[in-house]
């Protein structure tokens, strides 16, 4: 079996540090060896109204602002700072990738030509930035699919398939909390996904918030082709996704635990196998029937 690409998402886990983000990097690659590291851009007075913006964070003790749209000005990065993030996961033989909360964005990240580009799950219904995304954007577009009704998730299928992008898509299966409990994982989404929409799309991911990798190795084992953890160098820190992010270690020992289950899930190539063959003529006791 074909490992599943794992994708180390940083989001805003730097804490607006551009120092941080790049260890980060340095972390993820070359102590974790993750396949993609992914950030996130937003506009934050394009993505809030102005009495979001202006109102408290609605959890003080993640607050990096006076108000809630001054915390998220804090954590972003310009766009300059993410092409020298881009240069810097090339350097270290990952791939860069961003997910897009807005339109200023979109074309701001576009603009770096990634890989591909992830839509959160909040903005997947933003048909506007689908539509931009779809006409203007060469590479891949993969969406997150959590707190989304069937409803719209057909709407979502539909709107790029008719712009002729639906086989450049990866869907994922999410659950939007910070945070998932194990028994509101649900991991045979994974397999509906699949059924539904897997002749249609390029592939299905996983985006878990859980604790813990052993929910990821069973995404895998379903389906997932694109494995989504939230990276943090300490979980201790200020800010709503350290909880639901694995440190070093625990994002080290993901990578390795599904690339040997990948291997490890396959047919015998034969009835006895090599490694079989010593021990069997030590040990094996073959009498006549």
């Amino acid at each position: 079996m074909k490992a599943p690409t794992v994708i180390a998402e940083i989001g805003c886990n730097h804490r607006g540090e551009f120092a941080t983000a790049q260890e980060m990097v340095r972390v993820a690659a070359g102590v974790c060896g993750v396949d993609v590291i992914k950030f996130q851009k937003r506009n934050p007075k394009e993505c809030l109204t102005p009495e979001q913006y202006a109102a408290p964070h609605p959890v003080p003790a993640n607050a990096y602002g006076a108000t809630y749209g001054e915390h998220r000005e804090a954590l972003e990065f310009t766009i300059e700072q993410h092409k020298a993030l881009k240069i810097l996961c090339e350097e270290w033989g990952v791939e860069y990738s961003s997910s897009v909360w807005d339109m200023t964005s979109a074309r701001e990240i576009a603009s770096l030509s990634p890989k591909f580009i992830k839509v959160p799950s909040a903005c997947n219904t933003h048909f506007e930035m689908l539509a931009y995304l779809c006409d203007a954007y060469g590479g891949d577009l993969h969406i997150s699919l959590g707190m989304t009704t069937r409803r719209e998730e057909e709407e979502i299928v539909a709107f790029i398939e008719r712009r002729g992008r639906i086989k450049d898509t990866v869907l994922y299966a999410c659950v939007s909390g910070y945070p998932v409990a194990f028994e509101d994982v649900c991991l045979f989404e994974i397999s509906r996904l699949r059924r539904t929409f897997g002749s249609l799309v390029k592939g299905i991911g996983f985006s878990g918030h859980h604790l813990g990798i052993a929910a990821d190795v069973a995404a895998m084992t379903l389906g997932a082709e694109w494995i989504e953890r939230h990276f943090t160098l300490d979980r201790t820190w200020k800010g709503t996704d350290h909880a639901a992010s694995l440190e070093p270690d625990g994002l080290r020992r993901l990578v390795r635990d599904l690339r040997n289950v990948a291997l490890a899930l396959s047919d015998r190539p034969s009835e006895l196998l090599p490694v079989e063959i010593e021990q069997r003529k030590k040990l094996k006791q073959v009498k006549p029937v």
